[in-house]
């Protein structure tokens, strides 16, 4: 798969990923200013900053403006924000790539931060958070951050809390959106069916006046701080407990992953995982469960998650934790290794067949890596892990005291909970 990196006078970052089968083009923008940015009183403002730049530009100034352009081309487009980073794109045919292209630079680079707006879009991001609260499947992956990392950025949500959102004025944005958002932290990937030298030409010069500034770091994360296994509980009532077993892993750049993603897919990557067999297939007590290693710039975890029985709770914990145990203790045969390489593979290709994946894989590359592995790469690396380095790397992250346990439902006693958490 074939990509080209270049870099602007300015400092801009363009990817060009062309696939030339393709009957669509990708455009996106991401820039370094995340959740992991912030601080305590401005937790929150990376998402919003985001929400806004939908609600009216120099050039559209109204946020029908934005989406009845982009609906009129049959675009599909959005925003998101993360822990590491902010993205803006949109998803069009072909032949609709200078208009896509100048609605997400504009968007990006001139949005207005009309004072009604903001004071609009505070009520749709506490639904938002509301919204969150009330899915303990989306709510349980915040509070194993939490459990993971405590009040440092990276233990934060993401949407911050209502109490936060609320104070944020236009001058705040103004303020961290010069701090982050300039052509140093700024990466933009187009992925499909374009011409690259006419798309190149297209960006220096949509993106020619883009301010300069000095780019505005993020705190280290402390990840050495943990002595003891760890859990947290909140109770509500439900008909069903959600649940997350993490142990730390490794930053992105940490040759180790390989070996990681290989153990997660073991445990719980598929429905011929060891976690589906067990727990679904075997006692019936869970829906979903799936495991997964989860890599930021300088810190990751390996995580299992299960919606399960409220009855069974406690049969279940010691179950999944029995087979953290066992694959560190017992050798991978050839056979299911085998089996778990191809189906990493496998899932990777499939997973590329769109622009807006490859451009989202090119994209998280380059922000979170010191270079960008492309595919065959990654695939052949996942290809020359062995038993011996599963067993040498599990040992290392399935240790007690490396145990986090994130956990929602009909439950109080976290002592309780706290004491199950031995391999």
């Amino acid at each position: 798969m074939n990509h080209s990196k270049t870099k602007l006078d300015n400092g801009l970052r363009v990817i060009l990923a062309p696939e030339s089968g393709s009957l669509a083009v990708t455009i996106l923008v991401l820039v370094e200013a995340g959740s992991k940015y912030e601080k305590k009183e401005n937790n929150g403002i990376s998402h919003f900053l985001e929400h806004m730049c939908f609600k009216g530009t120099k050039n559209r100034p109204k946020a029908i403006d934005i989406s009845g352009e982009l609906d009129s081309i049959g675009a599909q487009y959005n925003a998101f924000t993360g822990h590491e980073f902010t993205g803006y794109y949109a998803k069009v045919a072909s032949n609709y790539f200078d208009k896509a292209l100048d609605i997400v630079s504009d968007l990006y680079l001139n949005p207005l931060f009309n004072e009604n707006e903001i004071e609009k879009e505070k009520g749709v991001i506490s639904e938002e958070i509301n919204m969150y609260e009330d899915l303990p499947q989306h709510k349980v992956q915040d509070l194993i951050m939490e459990v993971l990392y405590g009040d440092q950025p990276s233990g934060w949500s993401i949407a911050g809390d209502k109490e936060t959102v609320r104070k944020f004025n236009k001058e705040d944005f103004l303020n961290y959106r010069g701090k982050h958002y300039v052509p140093d932290a700024t990466t933009v990937v187009i992925a499909g069916n374009f011409d690259e030298k006419y798309a190149l030409e297209q960006l220096k010069e949509k993106f020619r006046e883009m301010p300069h500034g000095n780019k505005e770091g993020k705190l280290p994360v402390d990840d050495n701080f943990q002595k003891t296994a760890d859990a947290l509980i909140k109770n509500k009532e439900s008909d069903q407990t959600h649940l997350v077993l993490a142990v730390r892993s490794f930053g992105a750049n940490d040759e180790r992953n390989y070996t990681v993603d290989v153990i997660s897919q073991i445990l719980g990557g598929g429905m011929s995982s060891r976690l589906f067999q067990k727990l679904r297939e075997e006692m019936g007590v869970v829906y979903y469960v799936r495991a997964f290693n989860e890599n930021f710039t300088d810190h990751g975890f390996m995580e299992a998650s299960a919606g399960v029985d409220n009855s069974r709770v406690k049969e279940v914990i010691p179950v999944i934790l029995a087979e953290f145990k066992k694959i560190a203790e017992e050798k991978v045969d050839e056979a299911e290794l085998n089996r778990t390489k191809e189906c990493i593979v496998g899932n990777l290709y499939l997973g590329l067949e769109t622009s807006d994946s490859i451009a989202n894989y090119y994209g998280a590359q380059e922000m979170l890596r010191e270079k960008i592995i492309n595919p065959e790469e990654y695939a052949k690396k996942i290809k020359e892990v062995t038993s011996e380095k599963i067993l040498e790397v599990a040992k290392e992250i399935f240790d007690d005291k490396n145990l986090n346990l994130a956990l929602i439902g009909p439950f109080k006693e976290k002592e309780v909970f706290a004491d199950m958490l031995k391999i």
